[in-house]
């Protein structure tokens, strides 16, 4: 096991004997590290967390700290984290609190940029990625391959549906639907269209990208249907699309309601 001799481990941690700890890195009490997984100097893990295989944490950051939340008052609620994530400096990602189900949970794959915060009880699905200083307040929900840009901010309790992309310096205070391309400021947000790159590069098919150009269209560019006319045309025009199906449920569940407005180009 290569820990640092200047690395503080609390009694009662499980780490894995092919772990790393680096120089001044400190593990508190509770806590769980997995095979490979690389934590680095002047970090901090602190507990209940279970942090799984191969997972890189940077120097300086801050993974399983308390909750930023003034209804916490020391319980044990924890962090739970996949496998394969990368977390850079500075970034900090807290655990749940008892209202919110006590458990903040990242999944596998994603790639948590810079002074990234990821909130109390918040849910990131697989291969999310964060770039810098984007942040996440309590109780959010990341789909699968979602990409937040740059000084992104998101508001308690939204959405944001997989495979969408947000654009640098957004302000996010509603649901995001998947596989869309959106930007702007908070109350201006605007969706672009879909994520067509990001899509194909995900291994969708042409016809999969096509069908869910004409969802798109009929849903946010048909200003004559009602949306509960629109989702049920979109189901009847694509009844073999497992994303048109996806996209309706979403935006069917929304309780924060969805972001509408679109690009005129």
């Amino acid at each position: 096991m290569a820990i640092h001799k200047t690395a503080v481990i609390a009694p009662g941690t499980k780490i894995h004997p092919s772990a790393e700890i680096g120089p001044y890195a400190v593990i508190e009490e509770g806590v769980t590290i997995g095979a490979e997984t690389r934590v680095g100097a002047h970090s901090v893990i602190g507990g209940p967390s279970t942090i799984g295989e191969r997972n890189i944490i940077h120097s300086f950051a801050t993974v399983g700290g308390a909750p930023q939340d003034l209804s916490y008052k020391g319980e044990d609620t924890e962090l739970i984290m996949g496998n394969g994530n990368t977390v850079r400096e500075y970034a900090t990602i807290h655990r749940g609190t008892v209202d919110g189900g006590s458990q903040t949970v990242i999944g596998n794959d994603c790639l948590l940029m810079a002074y990234t915060h990821v909130a109390h009880d918040c849910k990131l699905g697989n291969r999310v990625i964060m770039a810098n200083v984007a942040t996440l307040a309590g109780h959010v929900e990341i789909g699968d391959f979602a990409t937040l840009g740059g000084l992104v901010a998101v508001h308690q309790f939204v959405r944001i549906g997989s495979y969408s992309y947000i654009g640098g310096m957004s302000g996010i205070g509603r649901d995001v639907p998947p596989y869309m391309l959106l930007a702007g400021t908070r109350n201006r947000t605007k969706i672009s269209g879909i994520n067509k790159i990001g899509l194909k590069r995900a291994g969708l098919s042409n016809d999969a990208v096509r069908q869910l150009d004409g969802a798109f269209r009929l849903i946010f560019k048909t200003n004559e249907l009602l949306k509960k006319d629109a989702f049920e045309e979109v189901l009847k025009e694509f009844p073999n699309s497992a994303e048109a199906k996806h996209l309706v449920e979403f935006l069917t569940a929304s309780k924060r309601g969805f972001i509408q407005r679109v690009n005129d180009d």
